[in-house]
């Protein structure tokens, strides 16, 4: 794609929804969402990393690099990005959460050929006349001003970056990709269907 690319999984929520447990390590059949999740976006992806503030060894053990936050108290995605770009050895940085096991196998690269093509400062997911904040490629070179944002409070990644030279990058045909799980109900749900975990593509 032209530019080499870090990959962070935001996995350092408190998961209060999944009941406080950590969100990334609940299994969906047989395996961590956390796995479904790197196995769809390491072919993407140059180097990744796992944002992580709790079981930060159990992480650890998938091979990837685990970067805690930076900002206290569990600010939320922002702070993941935050540290992602802080830790990034690539000049542009792609994020995906780790309840999300069906991201589209060409995220990055559509991300990347709007980004390149607008020459934006960030290029955001979207399916229909929704966003999705935390499915984004952003350049490295925004950390300082991400830096202030969150120094002075913020902390809605839609605030943030509705700062910055924007494009969204529709993905209606794969509307279903983004489909998270954020509860237990959902995690029985899903896990009662079979058949909905294709083996990710690579990306060149």
């Amino acid at each position: 794609m032209g530019e080499k690319i870090t990959g962070v999984i935001l996995a350092g929520g408190l998961g209060r929804r999944m009941g406080g447990t950590d969100k990334g390590l609940q299994e969906l059949h047989g395996r961590p969402l956390v796995a479904w999740v790197s196995e769809r976006l390491t072919p993407q992806v140059d180097e990744l990393l796992i944002n992580a503030n709790q079981n930060v060894e159990r992480y650890a053990a998938f091979g990837d690099r685990v970067v805690p936050d930076q900002i206290p108290d569990y600010a939320g995605p922002l702070a993941g990005v935050h540290a992602a770009l802080s830790a990034a050895a690539y000049p542009l940085v792609a994020t995906a959460p780790c309840d999300s096991p069906f991201l589209p196998a060409d995220l990055v690269f559509r991300l990347f050929s709007a980004l390149t093509a607008t020459n934006a400062n960030l290029a955001v997911a979207r399916t229909f006349d929704q966003p999705h904040p935390v499915f984004c490629l952003c350049r490295r070179a925004v950390l300082p001003h991400l830096s202030e944002f969150l120094a002075g409070g913020g902390r809605k990644f839609e605030s943030w970056y509705a700062t910055l030279n924007v494009v969204e990058v529709p993905f209606d045909d794969e509307a279903d990709a983004f489909e998270n799980i954020n509860t237990r109900e959902e995690l029985g749900r899903f896990e009662s269907e079979t058949g909905r975990m294709p083996a990710g593509n690579r990306i060149a």
